[in-house]
């Protein structure tokens, strides 16, 4: 295991080497900015790094036994051929954070990127080639659905890990149990900052900005609804419609731009219908909510920051996950409203509450039902020390990431029970002179696989 560690550790070294000029490649591949994709990619080689020492950190369980001369211990052992099928919006960061505990507990993967972002897949595979990796331990397969579905149903993958839409989450762990193997999918998400009247009113602004349009709002984590105390509703609104408009939407490999294009027409059509919709449905809209027909950026999936203030009849961009930089506004008359509002979604992956009342905060964590809480800080992030999974409909299975990672069936080996009996020489002390086994004696070893 310390050699598998060494290798990622390696790895990241090559990755950190190369973090300008991937990062730049990464934002003319994706459309996040430049000094997002180089932030990306240090991001992998912390990950990676983190789990280079993961083999220096390993420990083992002893329990004792109620049967006299046993020692009970907990081992693992790994899963086999991992199914790795990862995301366009993180094209580096995500795999390497799925694919280096696979690794370091032993496995081997089978990698499908997303089709659109298959530059920075390779970028990775190379790096893991650098670092040693023995060939046929990390297969990388390029390609459409067809190729996932292939992965999904192939008798030879004997655990799967997705990240992605929660329909195709399903669908893969409806897959899975069909075949009676571990799955762990992250899903979507319709992710809520709720901003109290007593907010740090500064703070919060630049907070939910940056929770909204950074990476072009095509985050898992994005904040993409909003839910505002009437007593400071309209100054919030004010100062965010201000300085979303002054963001500057551009060419992701410049430097001054702040927001680049959504990664494909596919998903341009559907986030400007998901505006049209919400307009029919009576939202107002305060920023944005167009593309460019015309000037420089009228060639590109590029859309404005958008902002639109709800009613609190129904209306699809509540509820619906777009996926772009698209921010849906509701007023509550007070806290309990509030939290009423962040939990009106089938998802539960991510929220932000802005308050100064630490019981407020701390009632927040009881009743605000999602996987991650912030509290002053942007809906988005994630360390690799950290648990990171979503509830309700954005997440299946264990956690991911740190010591969940360890401690889930996928894709870390899931743990193994072996009872060790030491046999006697028939003295009435109950054990071998020593406190050893005798030469010849017979170990008892009992082996529950639990995972």
């Amino acid at each position: 295991m310390h050699a598998r560690g060494a290798m990622l550790s390696h790895a990241a070294a090559v990755v950190d080497r190369n973090a300008d000029a991937w990062g730049l490649e990464l934002a003319a591949e994706e459309g996040k900015t430049k000094a997002e994709g180089i932030a990306e990619v240090r991001r992998a080689a912390q990950i990676l790094r983190y789990y280079g020492n993961e083999g220096d950190r390993q420990t083992g369980e002893i329990f004792s036994s109620p049967r006299r001369g046993e020692h009970i211990l907990v081992t693992r052992k790994p899963l086999g051929v991992v199914g790795v099928i990862t995301p366009f919006n993180f094209p580096i960061a995500i795999p390497a954070w799925k694919i280096a505990p696979a690794l370091v507990y032993g496995n081997a993967v089978l990698w499908k990127p997303a089709s659109t972002v298959p530059l920075l897949a390779m970028r990775l595979a190379q790096a893991f080639d650098a670092a040693g990796l023995p060939p046929g331990v990390l297969n990388l397969v390029v390609g459409d659905t067809g190729v996932g579905d292939a992965m999904v149903n192939d008798s030879r993958v004997d655990a799967l890990t997705f990240t992605g839409s929660t329909g195709v989450g399903r669908r893969i762990a409806a897959a899975g149990a069909a075949r009676g193997i571990p799955v762990q999918a992250e899903m979507g998400g319709k992710n809520a900052a709720v901003v109290l009247d007593d907010a740090d009113v500064d703070l919060a602004v630049e907070q939910v900005l940056l929770g909204a349009f950074r990476s072009t709002g095509q985050k898992c984590t994005a904040t993409s609804r909003l839910v505002l105390t009437e007593g400071i509703a309209d100054a919030f609104l004010s100062l965010l419609k201000d300085r979303a408009d002054a963001l500057v939407v551009g060419d992701p490999t410049a430097d001054d731009t702040q927001m680049g294009p959504v990664v494909s027409e596919s998903a341009f059509g559907t986030i400007t219908a998901g505006i049209g919709g919400a307009v029919a449905q009576g939202a107002v809209t305060l920023a944005g909510g167009h593309g460019y027909g015309d000037g420089p950026l009228a060639a590109g999936y590029f859309i404005a920051p958008t902002i639109m203030e709800l009613g609190m009849g129904a209306v699809d961009l509540w509820t619906e996950e777009l996926f772009g930089p698209v921010l849906a506004v509701r007023r509550a008359a007070d806290t309990e409203e509030a939290f009423r509002l962040a939990n009106d979604s089938e998802y539960g992956l991510s929220a932000a509450i802005f308050t100064k009342d630490l019981t407020r905060a701390l009632s927040a964590v009881d009743h605000v039902d999602v996987g991650i809480l912030h509290v002053n800080s942007e809906s988005a992030g994630a360390d690799p020390h950290v648990p990171f999974g979503g509830a309700k409909k954005s997440g299946l299975g264990p956690k991911e990431q740190g010591r969940a990672a360890r401690g889930s069936s996928l894709p870390t080996p899931p743990p193994c029970t072996c009872a060790v009996r030491r046999q006697c020489d028939g003295g009435g002390a109950g054990r071998a002179a020593g406190g050893r086994l005798q030469p010849g004696a017979r170990g008892t070893l009992r082996h529950d696989d639990v995972g």
